[in-house]
């Protein structure tokens, strides 16, 4: 490759005898497919390689499985391939795209789709949720390895004003679950209402998120919303049925009991709106 004046030559000669090469460049490239992809293609014999660049691109991050099947698949001589390759990817307001990582079970998920959003759902809503409204979709699910935190349900409120059915899958206690201030400024905790909602489901969710939902220091629930929650953690987290700050809430709400082996105190039908045991 060279320059000539204002114009731009790429030599396309193999470099058969080209054992080690190494790219390093701080600024932002544009020329990862026109010109590096096919800088590498001609060094055949290549054994060591290092790539220390940034990228931005209009379609699509660089992967592992772009890596395999634009560099390490025309390398068949490469032992030793150091790479650290920061990618950034053009969006517009048509195309958004959601990408998460899974460690706990190795997998990894991403989510592209057009915009405005016309489904009546949105599933596995991780943490980095890039937000935006969703007037259409009725029912959410909430998945991830990592807590959420009050300001995250802020978010997915706003997102989703019509939300009628909420299902939580989530393990993880939340960490600032004993803070009376919004993150980053003086402002108290803003009461989430959700009023439109009809069906919480919580039997896979941490004890931290049932008493997010029940307290009426930090929701609003409306009446009727059928509650599926196991009884253990309802009954952690609202004091076996006595406390004060999480009965609003429970006296606007079915609850759904599907464990019917344990002896419930004589209060426990006094405190919720309706219980269903069948």
């Amino acid at each position: 490759m060279r320059s000539s004046r204002s114009v731009l030559i790429i030599d396309k000669e193999k470099l058969p005898k080209l054992r080690c090469f190494s790219l390093s460049c701080r600024l932002s490239l544009y020329c990862y497919d026109t010109i590096i992809i096919p800088l590498l293609h001609r060094m055949s014999n290549l054994e060591q390689l290092s790539l220390y660049l940034s990228h931005v691109h209009r379609n699509r991050f660089i992967n592992g499985n772009d890596l395999k099947q634009n560099i390490v698949d025309y390398l068949p001589e490469l032992n030793q391939f150091r790479f650290n390759i920061h990618s950034t990817m053009l969006l517009n307001n048509e195309i958004i795209s959601c990408v998460n990582y899974f460690l706990g079970d190795n997998e990894g998920e991403c989510l592209i789709y057009s915009y405005p959003y016309t489904l009546r759902h949105y599933y596995k809503i991780a943490n980095n949720f890039p937000g935006g409204l969703f007037p259409c979709v009725h029912e959410v699910s909430l998945f991830d390895e990592h807590p959420f935190e009050h300001e995250f349900f802020i978010r997915i409120q706003r997102s989703f004003p019509f939300m009628k059915r909420l299902i939580i899958n989530n393990r993880k206690a939340q960490k600032e679950k004993q803070c009376k201030k919004l993150k980053n400024t003086n402002q108290d905790l803003l009461v989430i209402e959700y009023s439109h909602l009809q069906c919480l489901i919580l039997n896979e969710a941490h004890h931290d998120y049932v008493e997010q939902f029940l307290l009426d220091t930090k929701t609003r629930l409306p009446y009727g919303v059928d509650l599926f929650v196991d009884y253990k953690p309802l009954k952690r987290v609202t004091y076996n049925f006595k406390r004060d700050a999480t009965q609003i809430n429970c006296s606007k709400v079915r609850y759904i009991c599907s464990d019917t082996n344990f002896r419930f105190p004589k209060h426990f039908k006094d405190y919720f709106l309706d219980i269903d045991t069948s």
